[in-house]
């Protein structure tokens, strides 16, 4: 008897550690609990990407950008698409200058996602290039800084027509390629917006969730194709350019004062868990600090407290944008 109370006593104990890990991991955690354990114990990016062509959408700046850095620098073979071809241009010459990447192993394909009907030809040529394409990721796409009560519905239009129908729409016509092969990565940049809701951003997330179900659905329809990977990614703020390209209250107006982005994650940081989240073949990865990591572990367990939660959030990021600082200043976990 004495014996099997030591057990129990060792196993409890034994439990309650893990648990106890494991919070603290979630506490110091930048990405969910099963990304950070395939980027510790997971396929490496260098090794599964290396030599494979990838297509990068809003490669020009931000995410998309640096995207393309860390890929050349792996080895994969790039053709990076934006509508600012003389921006393209300067990303291929810095990704020539970090690897060893020779010309040839770059296309520069000027895109513009709202012209659908240029969409199958920009996929041929990407093929006539390379011959194949082994991943493509869905980035480019616009944020807002509105509220809905000032907002022109021309507005609402214009970032559904962009984030969502332009991205269905280049990846119909990439799919039917991946379908014939048998395999692929279909990677799409969403956001922990695409999980939760936050003022200032009604379109933007109404886009990211019309994605989220778009290519939770797609996957759903591709089981007789087990090497075709629907990967979604949901950073949370991340340092890059997207604030001055964001949508406003009307299609003419741009934001004025981005703020200070610094208490930001770090750009790489989140394209190297994105990149070990395709490696991985992850159906979805949330990359971002707290709060907004513990906001979307609320709205997936416990949606009542999350609705709680952003209200309290919500008030305090209307005042930091009406008073001309970032939005998310002032909640960031880090100090400056």
């Amino acid at each position: 008897m004495a014996w099997g109370c030591a057990l129990c006593l060792a196993l409890a104990g034994g439990a309650f550690l893990v648990l106890l890990v494991q919070l603290l991991r979630w506490l110091r955690a930048d990405g969910d609990l099963t990304l950070l354990w395939a980027e510790w114990r997971g396929k490496k990016p260098e090794n599964e990407l290396r030599g494979k062509v990838v297509w990068v959408t809003g490669a020009s700046s931000g995410i998309g950008e640096e995207l393309a850095y860390q890929l050349s620098k792996i080895g994969a073979l790039l053709a990076i698409s934006a509508r600012r071809e003389d921006e393209l241009q300067r990303v291929k010459k810095k990704c020539l200058q970090i690897s060893n990447l020779s010309e040839k192993d770059i296309l520069v394909l000027r895109l513009d996602l709202t012209d659908r009907s240029s969409h199958e030809a920009a996929t041929n040529s990407v093929l006539r290039h390379f011959g194949k394409i082994d991943v493509l990721v869905n980035n480019g796409g616009r944020s807002q800084r509105s509220l809905f009560v000032d907002t022109n519905l021309d507005v609402y239009s214009a970032i559904i027509e962009l984030n969502y129908l332009g991205t269905i729409s280049l990846t119909k016509h990439v799919l039917n390629h991946m379908i014939q092969r048998k395999k692929g990565k279909i990677v799409t940049v969403s956001s922990v917006m695409g999980i939760m809701g936050a003022p200032l951003a009604s379109g933007y997330c109404a886009s990211k969730h019309a994605l989220q179900g778009f290519f939770n659905s797609l996957r759903t329809e591709l089981t007789d194709y087990p090497e075709i990977s629907i990967i979604n990614i949901c950073p949370g703020p991340v340092q890059s350019q997207i604030i001055q390209n964001v949508f406003t209250e009307n299609l003419s107006k741009s934001i004025e004062n981005s703020g200070d982005q610094s208490h930001k994650m770090p750009t790489d940081r989140c394209v190297r868990l994105t990149l070990v989240s395709t490696a991985n073949d992850l159906k979805e990865a949330w990359i971002s600090d707290h709060p907004y990591l513990a906001v979307c572990y609320l709205w997936q367990y416990a949606p009542t407290w999350a609705w709680w939660l952003m209200n309290r959030m919500g008030k305090r990021r209307i005042q930091n944008f009406k008073s001309g600082v970032d939005a998310d200043a002032s909640y960031s976990r880090k100090k400056k």
